[in-house]
């Protein structure tokens, strides 16, 4: 296969090669550590969104509360009932978004964990078939159209199968 490659100065070198793909969501949903990640992931998230819904809840009730009681309580009652449930409000909303940040950072780390493995083994299974590039073909990557021939993605899981069970 010869490969273009164009530069800014408008110059074109050639490039003989051999290129595979691989289908990074596939290695991620298709490898026994990219769906323990995953599991481990949707685990943690779902830890956090209990959290927030007993905080949810927990406002709920302050609120009932006040609406309860409010026509036997005083004007500065109130008043201090309001502020109490408009400070609580603020902290649901800081914890909420700490939260969500330490969801997204979880997120981050987890997949760039799976991803340094899964370039190692790609890079193993790349030299193995003598493969000079190898592209990433997922939804919106920058690969249009290839042939299913030219696609690792099966040996990259079986071989990562193995180096991570």
């Amino acid at each position: 296969m010869t490969i273009s490659l164009g530069g800014c100065a408008g110059t074109v070198t050639r490039v003989d090669g051999k290129v595979g793909v691989i289908n990074s969501q596939r290695l991620l949903n298709d490898t026994n550590a990219g769906k323990r990640a995953k599991e481990n992931l949707t685990a943690y998230s779902k830890n956090r969104q209990a959290l927030m819904e007993l905080e949810e809840r927990e406002l709920r009730r302050m609120e009932e509360d006040f609406a309860k009681q409010s026509s036997i309580l005083s004007p500065a009652a109130k008043r201090d009932r309001e502020e109490q449930f408009r400070r609580r409000m603020q902290e649901y909303q800081q914890k909420a978004a700490e939260l969500n940040r330490e969801v997204q950072e979880k997120q981050k780390d987890v997949l760039e964990g799976f991803r340094d493995k899964i370039e190692t083994v790609v890079a193993r299974v790349a030299k193995r078939l003598g493969l000079q590039v190898v592209i990433d073909k997922s939804k919106g990557g920058p690969t249009v159209y290839h042939e299913e021939g030219l696609d690792i993605s099966n040996e990259v899981i079986e071989e990562f199968n193995r180096e991570y069970p």
